[in-house]
């Protein structure tokens, strides 16, 4: 039986408006109308780089990571990436995440996506367009 006074809403309703008020504003991010590709072009990613705009995450293992690597990235392996994102990420900072050939990089930035992440791109190619496109001087494995 429900009470219908004019005036009177039952106080389970308030609090549950509350609450939802509570996470949206916890959970939602501000909107910048517009959401970027999941995939970036070397040459883009060489432009940001060079303006300070992104940082480069490389999921590829620490021996792939020797052999060769793009000044400036930093290493988490794949493997690595769901236990540090949330600790080493900041989900407002614009990401370019490469691997070897693009594969690897584009499962990693839909996940972060997934994650909260929203800023998070690809390497169209991985590291191998890289290093044709942009820096030839990287070695090609």
């Amino acid at each position: 039986m429900r009470l219908r006074t004019a005036g009177v809403i039952p106080v389970r309703r308030v609090v549950r408006c509350r609450r939802r008020r509570k996470l949206r504003a916890r959970f939602e991010r501000p909107y910048t109308g517009y959401m970027l590709e999941f995939e970036i072009s070397p040459t883009q990613a060489a432009e940001l780089l060079r303006r300070n705009e992104v940082r480069l995450i490389d999921v590829r293992e620490p021996w792939e990571f020797a052999t060769a690597r793009i000044a400036g990235s930093e290493l988490m392996p794949m493997g690595d990436v769901p236990a540090r994102a949330h600790q080493e990420l900041d989900p407002d900072e614009r990401f370019v995440v490469i691997c070897h050939h693009g594969m690897r990089s584009l499962n990693v930035a839909v996940w972060l996506r997934n994650q909260g992440f929203e800023q998070a791109q690809s390497l169209r190619g991985g590291i191998d367009a890289w290093a044709t496109e942009v820096d030839s001087s990287i070695g090609r494995y």
